[in-house]
């Protein structure tokens, strides 16, 4: 599966943490987008979609959520609840976001501009894309 974890330095001391984000450095891609999720309601579920070309880092900077990942033939859900670890996701990578607790907030790097041509929000689409591909 085209995920992995990403494991960030954290810098710091009882006065606080800091830790760095760099492209091509623990970031894998340029990164051309920076989003951040917040108060997310109970019982929702976030993402359910997948993208052709777009890579992705996800980083659970307050809180904790589940991430579900799948490609098609094998799926893993990643307890998220560490701010010096991300998610890497690469294209082809359906995703589903749930069980957010209050005050969750769930940084996004993207290697892309926003492009709506990108998502396949459908998951039997998603299905029949990737096993075209093989």
């Amino acid at each position: 599966m085209n995920v992995k974890r990403i494991q960030f330095d954290s810098f710091g001391n009882e006065q606080g943490q800091l830790v760095p984000l760099e492209q091509f450095k623990n970031v894998p891609f340029e990164i051309k987008r920076v989003y951040y999720i917040v108060k997310t309601v109970d019982d929702v579920t976030r993402g359910k979609h997948a993208h052709r070309h777009l890579e992705q880092v996800l980083i659970c900077v307050n809180g904790s959520f589940k991430l579900k990942v799948d490609d098609g033939h094998s799926s893993e859900i990643i307890e998220m609840n560490k701010h010096n670890e991300g998610v890497y996701i690469g294209n082809d990578v359906w995703r589903e976001m749930s069980e957010f607790t209050p005050g969750t907030v769930l940084l996004v790097l993207a290697s892309e501009y926003y492009d709506t041509s990108d998502y396949i929000r459908d998951y039997n689409e998603f299905l029949d894309y990737v096993n075209s591909k093989n």
